[in-house]
């Protein structure tokens, strides 16, 4: 009998991972690559992820905090770069990639440095800014075009413009756009559209080319010029892919001449398409606000009692109210009458002169009629003053018995 052979024991998935992180961390050093950055993003942390790519294929990459710190520029997609890292195996994901710890752009010659210090210079002072950027007019009636009037882009820019919105005012104000002193001509063409004082919208164009082509546009004579504009700019200098400093300096960029005349001049029927949108809108709202107004004045009308009832209603309401009030009164006037009545029987009872009528007598010593209630309080020959129930009797004290007799306490 023949025996199967024994298959082996499954491993997991991170022991799997673990082992092809180990082959390949091991078996292949640091490396040096050259590729296009993609996909870049610089996380708060301070790390920068991206992915370099070539025509073939594509890996990701990671330049931790440490290493990205000491870049002397911002990786930005589509840049050309030689790395220097050690390739790595992200064990959560599976995925492998390379740490980066050295990272240059690719050919750097004396103009790509150039246009890195300026940029890095006009950025520091504020040129790039957005809360400095002016709001571009959304139809505006005249622009101002800096181009040379004989290139393929003022030919572009005028055809969409034409055929968007034919009644615009288009203003050429011509400039080298490229080579010697081509800077300084592009400079005075904006100077002078602003002198002008009747452009709504500055636009510098041309069409693209190499760095060296487009150099013109990255010097900082034609950025201070852009900067110092009271005119809006939008720069649309090369193609998509071509990055100028005017681009950074001006409050909007166009990836082509053509699309800054999509972006700036809306179609004509767009706008005829929205007044009227509008109109409809503003006779349907009134027609609704007057139906329902019509509404409420009709169901209020109908609310409203009729007004001789009503007045009869108040009039009988006020003799209910007047009959109450009268029999509130008298029942008032009866309870505070017998209140009355009975303060002043018990006021009679308190009275010491009601006990006169009952043969009693008050007693005052003369002068000063100081009440007596002592016979040791008067001496012989003192005059009294006798105040009987009617009438008064003076008399003379001839003699004082001091006996006790009082039910009450003698006098101090």
């Amino acid at each position: 009998m023949t025996r199967l052979p024994k298959e082996p024991s499954p491993i997991t998935i991170f022991e799997l991972t673990r082992r092809i992180k180990s082959l390949l961390e091991s078996r292949i050093g640091a490396v040096w690559v050259e590729g296009e950055i993609s996909n870049v993003k610089s996380h708060f942390s301070g790390h920068v992820y991206l992915s370099l790519k070539d025509d073939k294929a594509q890996i990701r990459a990671v330049m931790f905090k440490q290493s990205a710190r000491l870049l002397k520029f911002a990786p930005e997609d589509g840049q050309q770069v030689i790395v220097r890292g050690r390739l790595a195996v992200y064990e959560p994901r599976g995925d492998y990639q390379i740490i980066i710890d050295q990272m240059e752009p690719s050919g750097v010659g004396a103009l790509q440095l150039a246009f890195l210090q300026l940029k890095e210079k006009l950025e520091k002072e504020g040129f790039f800014d957005p809360e400095r950027k002016k709001p571009i007019p959304a139809l505006p009636r005249r622009v101002g075009i800096v181009t040379s009037p004989t290139g393929a882009a003022i030919r572009d820019f005028l055809n969409v413009a034409r055929r968007r919105f034919s009644n615009i005012d288009v203003i050429i104000s011509p400039a080298a756009v490229q080579g010697e002193g081509a800077s300084a001509e592009i400079a005075s063409a904006i100077e002078t559209l602003n002198l002008l004082g009747n452009v709504d919208v500055i636009v510098i164009t041309r069409g693209g080319g190499s760095m060296e082509d487009l150099w013109a546009f990255n010097e900082e004579t034609v950025a201070r010029a852009i900067y110092a504009s009271q005119v809006p700019v939008i720069s649309a200098v090369g193609h998509e892919v071509d990055f100028t400093i005017a681009d950074f300096v001006s409050d909007l960029r166009a990836p082509t001449p053509s699309a800054a005349a999509e972006m700036l001049v809306e179609s004509k029927k767009t706008y005829e398409y929205r007044i009227s949108s509008i109109q409809h809108r503003l006779i349907n709202a009134m027609k609704a606000l007057i139906a329902d107004k019509n509404a409420r004045l009709t169901a209020e009308l109908r609310a409203m009692p009729d007004p001789v009832q009503r007045i009869r209603e108040l009039g009988q309401r006020i003799d209910d109210m007047s009959s109450l009030a009268a029999n509130h009164m008298r029942a008032s006037l009866a309870l505070a009458k017998t209140r009355f009545e009975n303060a002043a029987g018990q006021l009679a009872a308190l009275n010491p002169l009601a006990t006169l009528n009952r043969g009693y007598s008050i007693v005052t010593k003369l002068p000063g009629k100081k009440m007596l209630t002592n016979a040791s309080k008067v001496s012989p020959g003192d005059r009294l003053d006798i105040r009987l129930c009617r009438g008064h009797v003076l008399c003379e004290v001839l003699e004082t018995d001091c006996q006790e007799n009082s039910l009450f306490p003698e006098e101090e």
